[in-house]
């Protein structure tokens, strides 16, 4: 994995990029020119990143998410003219903020690198102040599609629960 990025590659930074690599998204750097999120765009099943453009490294676990959350079919059309135009779905999109936050638990990221003051629609202070009460909305989504278990499905498996996941990308 060789990035020749001019944003600071921090610890947050360089943990973000192992992981996502262990995890098999990949990372593809490159120029981008008008993009939702500032440096970054998706692509079949990897994320853009122009690192000269990027403002929030954090939205990297984002961007992950919804490649995470979608089905492999959608993941591996992502970016083009043949994803889905109703691609992310409501619950796709709550399920990329919780997949976020068990990716910064799991890497021991602080939770303010991901949910930034400058992003989630002015909302990431009622998010990590839910997260942190264990509040965990998009429970349900991400438990349906295999990727952990709530308290009571743990529970009655003898299995650790949510924000442990038991797989990062859904099958």
């Amino acid at each position: 994995m060789q990035y020749s990025p001019t944003l600071p590659m921090t610890e947050e930074v360089t943990k973000v990029l192992h992981f996502l690599d262990e995890i098999g998204i990949s990372i593809v750097e490159k120029p981008l020119t008008d993009t939702f999120l500032p440096g970054l765009s998706l692509g079949p099943n990897c994320i853009y990143v122009d690192f000269d453009q990027l403002l929030y490294p954090g939205d990297l676990l984002h961007e992950a998410g919804h490649l995470a959350v979608t089905t492999p079919e959608e993941r591996l059309v992502a970016g083009t003219e043949a994803q889905s135009a109703d691609w992310p779905t409501g619950g796709e999109e709550i399920g990329a903020i919780l997949w976020s936050y068990a990716a910064a638990v799991h890497l021991q990221l602080p939770l303010d690198f991901v949910f930034h003051n400058n992003g989630y629609k002015n909302g990431s202070e009622m998010l990590i102040t839910n997260f942190e009460k264990g509040n965990y909305i998009g429970l349900p989504f991400l438990e349906w599609i295999g990727l952990c278990l709530g308290e009571e499905r743990a529970a009655a498996t003898n299995q650790k629960a949510f924000p442990l996941m038991l797989n990062w990308l859904r099958q």
